[in-house]
This record gives structure tokens, sequence and C-alpha cells, in this order.
């Protein structure tokens, strides 16, 4: 059985099954007893008490630090960064000790720690509330970074992240927070590395991540009646990546676009760009087109927002354009 619930409902839901399954499970940060700001652990506090949903002090370097400390000595913490941007505050405990800790410490340890990372452009949050920092841990060995885009994908990924004795972010993209989708009732998880085809299509591959899923399946539809047959596939997870899924879509439709809501420039686009390049070149029959947001800091002004933020529009105009190439 399955049930339609928000994305944001699926992550609690999520939270609170791995909490009653596993009681070394507890959540960590910045009022999260009154789950500011998305809602997404209200009331995990009635059932689980003060000692397993932990309102923390306005430092995310303490947050973070105590949770790799718990982390390594038995526990398994979910992190909730509140925004993804405010990661960069805790950037030595998340590049220098928790990604390197298997390692450094020779394999003898785990470090199963979660980083809930709410991110994206949306409701003018302004530059320091909407930035699209994805590919910045993509580039670290030793973490895992997923990012769903459906409320059943955000339901299994975070179920399989608590699970894993590794650390593992989790980008949820704030404007899908509202979004509904169905949901199972059981044990149900989405294992790391395994990209999904959202729609089915045969003329041109639309590569894309969490909001701009959505977005693609918008401008498949509107490309279908112009007789453009558009194919959507969401990697799901960034690292590992699902190559052989990528490979597979390609070799159907032989035209891709790579569209997500971060910058152009050194992006996770420039990185499954460089992915299709090397496992898929003598399959393609036109250069690869990238939608992306440009190289600015994102402005709180609405009408400016809206003007560098990516969307269906952009997305048909690059399927068509690689469409030409062929």
């Amino acid at each position: 059985m399955a049930r339609v619930i928000e994305y944001a409902e699926a992550v609690k839901l999520a939270l609170q099954h791995e909490m009653r399954r596993d009681d070394r499970v507890y959540c960590i940060g910045e009022d999260i007893v009154l789950g500011v700001p998305f809602g997404c652990t209200k009331g995990l506090i009635d059932e689980f008490g003060p000692a397993r949903v932990l309102n923390a002090p306005i430092s995310e370097a303490a947050i973070v630090g105590s949770a790799m400390g718990a982390a390594m000595t038995g526990l398994v913490p979910v992190v909730d960064m509140h925004f993804a941007d405010f990661v960069t505050c805790a950037m030595d405990e998340v590049a220098n000790q928790i990604a390197k800790s298997r390692y450094m410490f020779g394999g003898q340890i785990d470090c199963p720690l979660t980083l809930r990372m709410p991110y994206g452009i949306g409701r003018s949050g302004g530059g320091h509330h909407s930035n699209s920092v994805e590919a910045w841990f993509v580039n670290i060995p030793g973490l895992k970074v997923c990012i769903p885009s459906t409320p059943a994908d955000v339901f299994g990924l975070l179920k399989t992240a608590i699970r894993d004795p590794d650390p593992v972010l989790v980008f949820e993209h704030r404007g899908l927070y509202r979004v509904t989708g169905e949901v199972p009732d059981d044990d149900a998880v989405v294992p790391l590395g395994r990209a999904e085809v959202k729609r089915p299509g045969r003329d041109v591959t639309v590569i894309a991540t969490a909001r701009m899923v959505h977005e693609s399946l918008t401008a498949a539809e509107r490309l279908a009646s112009e007789g453009i047959d558009v194919e959507v596939l969401d990697p799901r997870s960034l690292v590992p990546l699902d190559r052989d899924a990528l490979a597979a879509s390609v070799a159907r439709t032989h035209r891709v676009v790579i569209a997500e809501e971060g910058p152009m420039r050194g992006s996770t686009g420039a990185w499954l760009a460089w992915v299709v390049m090397e496992d898929s070149f003598d399959e393609l029959d036109a250069p690869i087109a990238r939608v992306a947001a440009p190289n600015v800091p994102i402005p709180f002004s609405p009408p400016l927002e809206a003007f560098v933020t990516p969307d269906a529009d952009d997305v048909v105009a690059a399927a068509r354009q690689v469409m030409k190439g062929a």
C-alpha cells in the first residue's frame, strides 16, 4: 500500500521509521523541536523526547563536530543543516574530518552520519539561503551525496542514508517540500547509486536533478506536441553515480541535455557531461546541451530571482538545440 503525502512529510516519516527501528538514531539541529523552518521534524519530540530530538546552539561547527564524535562512538546522528548554505561554517568538520574518517583511521571505525541539506532557489531567500552547493561535496572523497526529487525518493534515500556506515549528504530542495506523491507504507528503501527514468523517451535524454526533474517533465510534455519524445532521467544519487543507467539512456536517444539549478561553472552538470562523454561519446549525435543558473549570487528581488532561475523554458530551448544538431 502507498499513500499520497508531501515531500516534507515523507522526510518526517523516514525519520520516524529509522528512529523507531534503531534507538541509536537521533536528530540534532537549530530549532528542530519546533520543526523550523520547513516542518520536517515537527512533533518528533513528542514521540522520542529531548534526548533524541536535540535543539542545538547556532553553531554549525559545534553541531557537526559533536555529531561526528557521536557517530564514531556508536550513535547514528541525523544533522539538520537548516539551510545548506550554512555548511560553510562547518566545512572543516565535513571536508577534513568526517569525509576522511574511515581513511585516516585505517578502516577501523564507521562514521554513520547523515547531513540533511535543505537548499535551492525560491521565495526571495537571497544570496545566503538559496545556493546549490552539492558540487562542492561531490568533489570530496569519502562523502556520499544524494539528491531526491520526489516524496518516495526522499523517503527511501533518507532511510538508506541513515543506515549507511559512512557519511551521506541528502540534498532536499526546499521548493519541493510541498510537492505531493505516493510513498510506500512499508520499509521500502532506495539504494544509493541507482538512477530512475522518470519519463521514457526516444529522442533526447534530459538528465535532471531535484526541482529540475519536475521542470524537465513539464518541458517534455510541451515538446511532445512538437513530436520530440523526451526521456527524463533522475540520477537520484551523485556519489555513487549510476553510470550504467546514464549510458543506457544515451544509447536509446543519442542526444543529451543536462538540467540543474546550480551555477553553470564547476557544477555537477559539468561532471555529468564529462561522464557521458567518457562512457558514451560514440553514441552522441549532437553536442551535449546544459541548463543551469548563471554564475551570479542569487538575487533577493523576485523579478531578478526569477530571471536567474532555470526552468522548463530553458529545458525546451536546450532540447530543440540538440535536435537541430542531430
